[in-house]
């Protein structure tokens, strides 16, 4: 026989799902972009590219991936064999913050925003600008509750992850949308004139 207890328990989790599902809804609405996935495919103007990241970064792991699944570009462990240099002036996975957003009646943190913010441009094998320095900033809100402390650490790094997922999406858009630039060979000058084709002059 179910209890009223097990009742409410089972009705509690459901509607903290439902609550993360509509905060996530909403967060994406609200920056308007959609997540596109592994179905977000774009072509990158670049042969070959290097990801100025550490290797063991989630970011980078995350970001390759995404360019590798393109078919078109090579993924590169040096800067000098790279077509396009992606530097990144800003790594959202060592300045992530998380602040708080609103208290309750009494004084205690209710809501806290989790933020993750990324600053890079990207350069030719000549180290010019192609994309200049570019900021990607996206936020979360998430409710606090003290007695929760496990589920909030694990819908904290769920949010991230996911804020991670639409971040890489957002870069890979932007880098696809670069021009890239070919220094012009000046073409031969006009033809030299034959002196036997040239109009003669009358004489007077």
């Amino acid at each position: 026989m179910t209890t009223t207890s097990g009742l409410f328990r089972r009705g509690r989790a459901a509607g903290m799902t439902l609550l993360l599902a509509a905060v996530m809804a909403t967060s994406l609405s609200a920056c308007g972009f959609h997540l596109r996935g592994d179905g977000g495919h774009y072509t990158l103007p670049f042969p070959t590219m290097y990801i100025g990241l550490p290797e063991s970064s989630p970011l980078a792991i995350d970001l390759k991936r995404n360019i590798r699944v393109n078919g078109n570009t090579t993924v590169v462990n040096s800067p000098k064999d790279a077509d396009g240099v992606v530097e990144v002036l800003s790594n959202p996975e060592t300045t992530k913050t998380k602040t708080i957003l609103s208290l309750n009646s009494n004084g205690r943190v209710r809501q806290y925003l989790l933020q993750y913010t990324i600053v890079f441009r990207v350069l030719d094998r000549q180290g010019n600008e192609l994309l200049g320095p570019t900021t990607i900033s996206l936020s979360r809100p998430i409710d606090f509750n003290e007695t929760q402390l496990l589920a909030k650490e694990q819908e904290e790094a769920l949010l991230y992850k996911d804020m991670q997922t639409d971040l890489v999406q957002q870069m890979m858009r932007r880098m696809a949308a670069v021009k890239t630039t070919r220094m012009s060979v000046p073409g031969p000058g006009p033809a030299p004139q034959d002196p036997s084709a040239a109009p003669a002059v009358p004489i007077l």
